[in-house]
């Protein structure tokens, strides 16, 4: 009878061996599939980053961390650490892509050179030849491409962490954008989220104060979601359904006879990017008017609807004009949505109203019942508005956002990262995905310089009182009750209205204000 231990280590050899091979040929032989290949190229990746900071920036000591000559370093050894982390992501791709993408969204937590050099990738991520393509249609609808397109692009329109878009023309031509997945995602996503949990680990094990065990639980939770087309599908039709009134959004039709968990077929749309200002301007596009649309779109679906867009990103945003002359907002990429539950709406509308109000025992009390614990509170009005302390409370309706105000966000975020963990590990799971898209959002209105725009204000703070007016009606005990809250929540909005209409007049914004009612 053979050693327990020279059985196991066979055994281990031998299933390790028959693992590759199911792996090489679940992902068409591809060597980048292989599990120990990105597991390797990951590791050698995060040493030769550890090694890059080593060799650079301690090779020393610096007795004052403010030298010009180390803040130079410091960041030119940043923005070469990234761009070996943004190499990774393009060659092992899939789930690194998305993990990038997220890396590219958190301005508040993380170096201003990651966040920059990542942010590529939420446009220009790698793409796959349209045989791989092709293949994916093939084994997903049963039919040749050819007998279903008259025309195929084999430029994408553009191509994300899991998927790629191409236009195409069906026999019966109608134009169409064909959604395929890259055919290695799903492979390979269980041992890259594996990888990566490993690799956090390391670097929580590293660098204590940075705790980032909250993004590969986020990305375990919503990758199986995102990497199926008709959930993606169903939940386009249910926004289309939900915003139906809004006749300057347009969501595109899904075609459900070519659409299989891996493959989309949906109607297709012509606009530019939301943050293509030349576009915008050529097209004759009035910018505030696109920010209050997107404001609008946004603050009903955190605060009323409790279904929210997760990922609005540039790519997934188009804007264009109308056949009236008006402007029409392209929502596109539906496969994540945050599900916000009537509780957490209810106390994040009151942690809104807190805030615009300056009352900081509101604030407290309701990023507490969010999760946020002991003396964090602040930190978090901060995190939700993108706004340094003295902006809130100076009331963020009223302080101006300008250069000054963004580089003291960048100088303090670097020494409140620490902490900025600990609330993201400890705070409402619903809230994560909330504040990404807080920021994108954030990051559109920078690029169209409307971040400063009142009617943003007004129109989330009604939709926040709405919010809490629902709440208290549902829990009211008797009609007397439902009837003064009623009453209450007209009077608000009442009020509100009178206040920015003034606001408006003072400014000489009364025309935009008027219409924000209308």
């Amino acid at each position: 009878m053979w050693p327990t231990r020279r059985l196991l280590k066979y055994g281990f050899v031998g299933g390790s061996l028959v693992g590759t091979a199911l792996s090489l040929h679940a992902n068409d032989y591809d060597v980048n599939s292989i599990g120990i290949v990105r597991l390797g190229r990951a590791g050698m990746t995060v040493f030769d980053i550890a090694t890059t900071y080593k060799t650079n920036l301690y090779r020393q000591e610096w007795p004052d961390k403010k030298d010009p000559a180390y803040l130079k370093l410091k960041s030119e050894t940043h923005k070469l650490a990234a761009e070996k982390l943004l190499e990774l992501c393009r060659t092992n791709r899939g789930v690194y892509i998305k993990v990038g993408q997220h890396i590219g969204a958190l301005e508040y937590l993380l170096p201003y050179e990651y966040v920059q050099t990542m942010k590529i990738l939420h446009s220009n991520a790698p793409q796959n030849p349209i045989e791989d393509l092709y293949k994916v249609i093939r084994q997903d609808l049963k039919v040749n491409p050819e007998e279903i397109f008259s025309s195929f692009d084999s430029e994408p329109l553009g191509t994300a962490s899991l998927a790629q878009v191409h236009r195409a023309t069906l026999k019966d031509g109608t134009e169409v954008a064909v959604k395929v997945q890259h055919p290695y995602v799903r492979g390979n996503s269980i041992v890259d989220i594996k990888t990566m949990e490993v690799l956090v680990k390391l670097v929580s094990w590293a660098f204590p104060d940075f705790k980032f065990q909250w993004l590969v639980d986020e990305t375990k939770r919503n990758l199986p979601v995102e990497m199926d087309f008709e959930h993606e599908g169903h939940n386009a039709e249910k926004v289309a359904e939900m915003f139906k009134d809004y006749k300057w959004l347009k969501i595109p039709k899904i075609y459900w006879q070519y659409t299989t968990p891996r493959v989309l077929m949906m109607e297709f749309l012509k606009g530019g990017q939301v943050n293509d200002v030349e576009y915008i301007d050529r097209e004759k596009l009035d910018r505030y008017d696109i920010a209050n649309k997107i404001g609008q779109l946004y603050s009903n679906m955190i605060f009323l609807k409790g279904f929210v867009h997760s990922d609005p990103h540039p790519g997934n945003i188009l804007v264009r004009k109308s056949d009236k002359g008006g402007t029409e907002v392209v929502l596109l990429d539906h496969g994540l949505y945050a599900n916000l539950t009537e509780k957490f709406r209810y106390e994040y509308s009151k942690l809104w109203l807190s805030i615009l109000k300056v009352d900081q025992m509101g604030m407290k009390k309701h990023a507490q019942a969010l999760g946020v614990q002991g003396s964090m509170w602040g930190l978090f009005a901060c995190m939700v508005t993108g706004r340094p302390w003295n902006s809130v409370i100076s009331g963020i309706d009223r302080v101006k956002q300008d250069a000054a105000e963004k580089e003291l966000i960048q100088k303090e975020g670097k020494l409140v990262i620490p902490h900025i963990s600990d609330v993201l590990e400890k705070v409402d799971r619903q809230m994560l995905l909330v504040l990404k898209t807080n920021d994108l959002i954030r990051g559109i209105e920078t690029t169209l310089k409307t971040q400063n725009r009142m009617t943003a204000f007004w129109v989330m703070s009604k939709c926040c009182i709405k919010s809490v007016g629902s709440r208290e009606y549902q829990d009211a005990p008797d009609p007397w009750k439902k009837l003064s809250t009623c009453l209450r929540e007209n009077w608000a909005i009442f009020k509100l209205n009178v206040y920015y209409l003034y606001r408006g007049l003072v400014t000489l914004h009364f025309i935009s204000s008027l219409k924000m009612i209308f």
